[in-house]
C-alpha cells in the first residue's frame, strides 16, 4: 500500500477529531470542583434558598409533554427547509404533493393531540 499525503491528512483529521471529542471530557474531569455538601446539593430556585421539603415537589407532566411536542414538531418542520430550497428547481407537481402530504400528516398529529386533551393546561396539580 502506498502511503500518500491524503492518508496522512485523513489520519491527522481522525486524531484531531478524537482529541476534540475527548478533550472536553478529560478537561471537565480534571478541572471540575470537588466540593461536597453544603448548598451544592440544594435545588436552584431563582437564586433564593428553597424552603420546605424540596425533594418531593410534584411537577405537572404537561411541562415535559409540551417540551417533547415542541421538539417533535420543530424537527419535523426542519425537514421543510431542504424542500423549500429545492422547490424552485423541481419539475412538476410531485414535490408539492409530497410536501402537502407531509404537512397534512403533521396537522393530523396536532388534531390528534388536541382531541386527546394534551394542549389543556391544568390549573392546579392534584395531590
Amino acid at each position: 500500500m502506498v502511503f500518500t499525503w491524503l492518508n496522512v491528512a485523513i489520519v491527522l483529521a481522525l486524531l484531531l477529531a478524537i482529541v476534540f471529542g475527548a478533550g472536553p471530557i478529560i478537561g471537565s474531569v480534571l478541572l471540575a470542583p470537588r466540593v461536597r455538601g453544603g448548598d451544592h446539593y440544594e435545588p436552584y430556585e431563582c437564586g433564593m434558598k428553597p424552603h420546605g421539603q424540596t425533594s418531593w415537589i410534584r411537577f405537572g407532566i404537561n411541562y415535559w409533554i409540551y417540551a417533547l411536542l415542541f421538539l417533535a414538531f420543530d424537527v419535523d418542520v426542519l425537514y421543510l427547509f431542504p424542500v423549500a430550497a429545492y422547490y424552485p428547481f423541481s419539475a412538476g407537481w410531485w414535490p408539492f404533493v409530497k410536501t402537502l402530504i407531509f404537512i397534512v400528516v403533521l396537522g393530523l398529529g396536532c388534531v390528534y393531540f388536541w382531541k386527546k386533551g394534551v394542549f389543556e393546561w391544568p390549573r392546579k396539580i392534584s395531590q
